[in-house]
């Protein structure tokens, strides 16, 4: 039997979180796979992987939001197939930034300018679907540092925006 890897967070911050990947076993490790979990304004669960070649790692994963739940989930590729899942949670510390006021406004019939206020030097994902259910599961997405993006969209729909 393969045990799930065990997964220690060493440090977090406002911005970052470090752990370490490590197997209790004998059986060779070639690899992790790890998925980041958070969840984007009630709506939008957002996930980052990373695939990590090698036996023991640490891994440090920047570009976080301050105090935000995440969930990290691993498991390990091995000579003998894949190992079960291991969850961690942690939330970063700090304070949550404010929510962006998001301006719309159509250009044409296939364009539409957002704009949005909000802290400079971090980046802002925009998502938009035509309904309440496209915009959970699968919303159009972009992303930008700036405060404002003109997105193309189908002509006769009607959107719903996110920032």
């Amino acid at each position: 039997v393969i045990p799930p890897p065990v997964i220690h967070i060493e440090s977090y911050s406002e911005d970052s979180i470090s752990f370490s990947l490590k197997m209790s076993t004998n059986i060779k490790v070639s690899g992790y796979v790890v998925n980041i979990y958070w969840t984007f304004d009630t709506h939008r669960q957002e996930k980052r992987t990373l695939v990590i070649e090698g036996e023991k790692s640490i891994q440090k994963v920047a570009n976080l939001t301050a105090h935000t739940p995440y969930e990290i989930s691993a498991w390990a590729k091995t000579e003998l197939g894949d190992s079960p899942l291991s969850f961690v949670h942690v939330v970063t510390s700090g304070t949550r930034p404010a929510a962006p006021s998001l301006k719309a406004k159509a250009i044409n019939q296939t364009a539409v300018e957002c704009s949005w206020t909000g802290p400079r030097n971090v980046v802002y994902g925009i998502f938009y679907a035509t309904s309440f259910l496209e915009l959970y599961r699968s919303p159009h997405n972009s992303t930008t540092s700036a405060h404002n993006i003109t997105v193309l969209v189908q002509r006769d729909e009607q959107y719903l925006f996110l920032v």
